[in-house]
Order: structure tokens, then C-alpha cells, then sequence
């Protein structure tokens, strides 16, 4: 089993799947998530990239260290995999508080990142979610995860998909339920933290072909928050998925699948390694 060590000795795991030789792909989970929310990624990417799904600390079989986090050093672990996996750049792929992770990893590793795909995120706190997030950890600490996993799935898959959906949520995300309160609190101080520090002011220095993914019934990260980070990252294209949820990756994973292999298709064309001269054709 696998582990990235991080700056201040944290153990990160990860897994590898796909083709050693294709183009990496880094799967950025988030809160509350594991690795396998990314099942359904995993195998449609298999035949074509080389992929790195991780726990961040916090979740899965990752290290779960007291005290409060903060996503700079969630980005730090991320690249600590990278390193581990002896992968100099990747596509980066991310969720929510994933995709918050990956746009802190263009800005401040921008030689390893081929391109970016921000999925049901945002680049600011809203108070409304905010105060929601506030609550989630209230009730994490107190009634524990389970109380706080039937709060949060409603909000995680659209009305249409919820039954059919909710025996898979436990396995496969988009909270996971066995990880301790505490962890989860910590994650969430984490996104919370980020108010001193917005990522508004500083994407339009992402230079990589970026895509940015929201579903039209995802309520907790709506899509002016997609519509604000396209606007500002000056690479960016928007995708909006018809009928999704916060869960599209999941509940629309047919659709999103194939918008991903898509834009990583064409994002791979254009990448030119770091220190290698563009080549006009």
C-alpha cells in the first residue's frame, strides 16, 4: 500500500491505476471523500491514462492528524503523491474542496500541472455556505458521521437521483462515513480558513488549459461560482451538465466522463513539457 510522506511527516496514500506510459491524471477528492468517490473516473480514464487517486489527510487510509488544517498544505500534499509516484507533471482533476486544492496547486506549482478541471467548486466563501458548513461540523461532532452523512447527501445528488443513488454513498462517497468526526471537522476548518486567503484575485495567473464543470441542480456550489472562476482564469472553458447535482461525477458519470476524456484529449495535444521550446505547426 502505497504513502507519500508530507512536509511535516504526514502519510498520504495513494493508488495507481491505468497505463504506465499515458499521461498522468491526478484525482483531487473532497470533503469528506476517499479515493473510491473516483471508481467510475478510475475506470473510464484506464485505457488511456496513467491515474493517481489519494486520500487527503483527513479521510481514507491517509493519516489523520489532530488539529486544524488548511488547503495550502493539502495542495502540499497533493505534489508530495506527485513526487512520491515520481510524476513530474499530471492533468489535475478536482472536487469541490478538491478543486479548490488543485486551483491553490496551478497557482503555486504551475510547471506541474498540464491542465486543470475544476469540478463543482469555487474560488470564495459565501456566508450562506459558510454558516452551512459551520453546521455540518456541529453535528459531525456531536450526533457523529452518520447523523451529519444523511444532512449532506441531499445537498451532494439531485432530487431525481437521490434513491437510486443513496445505497452507493456509502462506498463510494461523496461523504465517507467511516473517517472520525474530528478529521472532518478539521477539513472543514480548512475550507473555512481559506477567507483570509481568496484565490479570486490570483486565477487569471493560470495560464494551462483549464475546464470548469458544474451541474445546473447543484445547490452547494452553484453555477455563478463556476461562471465566476471561468470568467477570471483567462485558459478557461465552462461545461454545465444538464440535470446534475454536486455529485455529477457520480451521478452523471457517463456524461462527465466523457467532457473529461474529451477536454484531457485535447489538453494533451498542446503540452509542452517544462524547459522544452514550443514548437509552432
Amino acid at each position: 500500500m502505497p504513502f507519500a510522506v508530507a512536509n511535516d511527516g504526514v502519510r498520504i496514500h495513494y493508488e495507481i491505476t491505468g497505463l504506465t506510459k499515458r499521461a498522468p491524471v491526478l484525482l483531487v477528492q473532497g470533503l469528506g471523500a476517499e479515493k473510491n468517490s473516483w471508481n467510475l473516473q478510475r475506470a473510464a480514464l484506464a485505457l488511456r491514462h496513467r491515474t493517481i487517486a489519494f486520500d487527503n489527510r483527513g479521510a481514507g487510509k491517509s493519516d489523520k492528524p489532530d488539529g486544524t488544517y488548511n488547503l495550502e498544505q493539502m495542495a502540499e500534499d497533493a505534489i508530495a503523491v506527485l513526487d512520491a509516484a515520481g510524476i513530474e507533471s499530471a492533468h489535475i482533476v478536482g472536487l469541490s474542496m478538491g478543486g479548490a486544492i488543485s486551483q491553490i496547486i496551478a497557482l503555486k506549482h504551475p510547471n506541474r500541472v498540464r491542465s486543470l478541471t475544476l469540478v463543482a467548486t469555487a474560488c470564495r466563501n459565501h456566508e450562506w455556505r459558510e454558516e452551512l458548513l459551520q453546521s455540518w461540523a456541529a453535528t459531525a461532532a456531536t450526533d457523529g458521521m452518520g447523523a451529519v452523512g444523511k444532512e449532506a447527501a441531499r445537498w451532494m445528488i439531485g432530487p431525481r437521483s437521490f434513491r437510486r443513488l443513496l445505497p452507493a454513498l456509502g462506498w463510494m462517497g461523496p461523504l465517507q462515513l467511516f473517517n472520525p468526526a474530528g478529521a472532518f471537522v478539521s477539513q472543514i476548518k480548512a475550507i473555512l480558513a481559506t477567507e483570509g486567503y481568496e484565490l479570486t484575485s490570483e486565477l487569471e495567473n493560470i495560464a494551462c488549459p483549464t475546464m470548469v464543470v458544474v451541474g445546473n441542480q447543484d445547490i452547494l456550489t452553484p453555477r455563478g461560482d463556476a461562471e465566476e472562476i471561468a470568467s477570471r482564469i483567462p485558459t478557461a472553458e465552462l461545461v454545465i451538465i444538464s440535470g446534475g447535482a454536486h455529485g455529477l461525477h457520480i451521478e452523471h458519470a457517463t456524461t462527465f466522463n466523457r467532457v473529461l476524456l474529451d477536454f484531457l484529449k485535447r489538453a494533451e495535444r498542446v503540452f509542452v513539457p517544462h524547459g522544452a521550446a514550443a514548437v509552432n505547426v
